[in-house]
Protein backbone atom coordinates (compact mmCIF):
# COMPACT_ATOMS: atom_id res chain seq x y z
CA UNK A 1 0.00 0.00 0.00
CA UNK A 2 1.18 3.48 -0.88
CA UNK A 3 2.29 5.87 1.79
CA UNK A 4 -0.35 8.50 2.59
CA UNK A 5 2.16 11.36 2.29
CA UNK A 6 3.00 10.41 -1.29
CA UNK A 7 -0.66 10.38 -2.21
CA UNK A 8 -1.35 13.79 -0.65
CA UNK A 9 1.87 15.36 -1.92
CA UNK A 10 2.97 13.65 -5.11
CA UNK A 11 6.05 15.87 -5.45
CA UNK A 12 7.08 14.73 -1.99
CA UNK A 13 7.87 18.23 -0.90
CA UNK A 14 8.05 18.76 2.75
CA UNK A 15 5.51 21.39 3.83
CA UNK A 16 8.19 23.31 5.74
CA UNK A 17 10.44 23.43 2.69
CA UNK A 18 7.59 24.71 0.51
CA UNK A 19 6.76 27.36 3.08
CA UNK A 20 10.41 28.53 3.19
CA UNK A 21 10.60 28.74 -0.62
CA UNK A 22 7.41 30.81 -0.76
CA UNK A 23 8.62 33.04 2.07
CA UNK A 24 11.97 33.59 0.35
CA UNK A 25 10.21 34.43 -2.91
CA UNK A 26 7.95 36.94 -1.18
CA UNK A 27 10.93 38.47 0.59
CA UNK A 28 12.83 38.87 -2.69
CA UNK A 29 9.76 40.39 -4.27
CA UNK A 30 9.37 43.01 -1.52
CA UNK A 31 13.10 43.76 -1.41
CA UNK A 32 13.74 44.30 -5.11
CA UNK A 33 10.74 44.02 -7.45
CA UNK A 34 7.81 45.74 -5.78
CA UNK A 35 6.93 49.36 -6.57
CA UNK A 36 7.68 50.35 -2.97
CA UNK A 37 10.64 48.02 -2.57
CA UNK A 38 13.47 48.57 -0.13
CA UNK A 39 15.84 49.08 -3.07
CA UNK A 40 13.77 51.92 -4.56
CA UNK A 41 13.33 53.50 -1.13
CA UNK A 42 17.12 53.57 -0.66
CA UNK A 43 17.54 55.21 -4.06
CA UNK A 44 14.87 57.79 -3.21
CA UNK A 45 16.58 58.53 0.10
CA UNK A 46 19.90 59.18 -1.65
CA UNK A 47 18.21 61.44 -4.20
CA UNK A 48 16.42 63.31 -1.43
CA UNK A 49 19.71 63.89 0.39
CA UNK A 50 21.27 65.37 -2.76
CA UNK A 51 18.24 67.61 -3.30
CA UNK A 52 18.29 68.81 0.31
CA UNK A 53 21.97 69.72 -0.06
CA UNK A 54 21.11 71.66 -3.23
CA UNK A 55 18.33 73.48 -1.39
CA UNK A 56 20.73 74.45 1.40
CA UNK A 57 23.38 75.68 -1.06
CA UNK A 58 20.81 77.68 -3.04
CA UNK A 59 19.37 79.17 0.16
CA UNK A 60 22.81 80.49 1.12
CA UNK A 61 23.27 81.87 -2.38
CA UNK A 62 19.83 83.52 -2.23
CA UNK A 63 20.66 85.21 1.08
CA UNK A 64 23.90 86.58 -0.39
CA UNK A 65 22.07 87.94 -3.44
CA UNK A 66 19.36 89.53 -1.28
CA UNK A 67 22.07 91.18 0.81
CA UNK A 68 23.74 92.49 -2.35
CA UNK A 69 20.40 93.88 -3.60
CA UNK A 70 19.87 95.62 -0.27
CA UNK A 71 23.36 97.16 -0.41
CA UNK A 72 22.78 98.38 -3.99
CA UNK A 73 19.43 99.93 -3.04
CA UNK A 74 20.82 101.71 0.02
CA UNK A 75 24.26 102.84 -1.26
CA UNK A 76 24.17 105.06 -4.37
CA UNK A 77 27.99 105.30 -4.47
CA UNK A 78 28.28 101.52 -4.81
CA UNK A 79 25.65 101.50 -7.53
CA UNK A 80 27.51 104.26 -9.41
CA UNK A 81 30.84 102.44 -9.09
CA UNK A 82 29.38 99.20 -10.46
CA UNK A 83 27.67 101.08 -13.31
CA UNK A 84 30.97 102.73 -14.26
CA UNK A 85 33.27 99.71 -13.87
CA UNK A 86 31.14 96.89 -15.18
CA UNK A 87 28.91 98.62 -17.70
CA UNK A 88 31.12 101.51 -18.86
CA UNK A 89 28.52 104.16 -18.05
CA UNK A 90 29.49 107.81 -17.67
CA UNK A 91 28.01 111.10 -16.60
CA UNK A 92 26.93 113.60 -19.28
CA UNK A 93 29.94 115.58 -20.55
CA UNK A 94 32.44 113.21 -18.96
CA UNK A 95 35.29 111.71 -20.98
CA UNK A 96 36.55 108.26 -20.04
CA UNK A 97 40.07 107.15 -20.84
CA UNK A 98 40.49 103.39 -20.71
CA UNK A 99 43.82 101.77 -20.10
CA UNK A 100 44.58 98.12 -20.67
CA UNK A 101 45.86 96.17 -17.74
CA UNK A 102 48.68 93.84 -18.67
CA UNK A 103 49.02 90.52 -16.89
CA UNK A 104 52.00 90.13 -14.58
CA UNK A 105 55.22 89.60 -16.48
CA UNK A 106 56.43 86.02 -16.77
CA UNK A 107 59.92 87.27 -15.93
CA UNK A 108 58.88 87.89 -12.34
CA UNK A 109 57.55 84.37 -11.98
CA UNK A 110 60.00 82.10 -10.09
CA UNK A 111 58.77 78.97 -11.93
CA UNK A 112 59.73 80.16 -15.42
CA UNK A 113 63.32 79.63 -16.47
CA UNK A 114 64.84 82.10 -18.91
CA UNK A 115 67.86 81.28 -21.01
CA UNK A 116 70.31 83.80 -22.26
CA UNK A 117 71.88 82.88 -25.61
Amino acid sequence: MADISSVVNPLRWNLKRLLWVLLAGALLWFLFFDTYSVWSRLQYAQERKVLEEDIERLSVQLEALEEQIERLESDPDLLERIAREEYGMKKPGEVIYRTEETPPSSQNSPNVETRNP
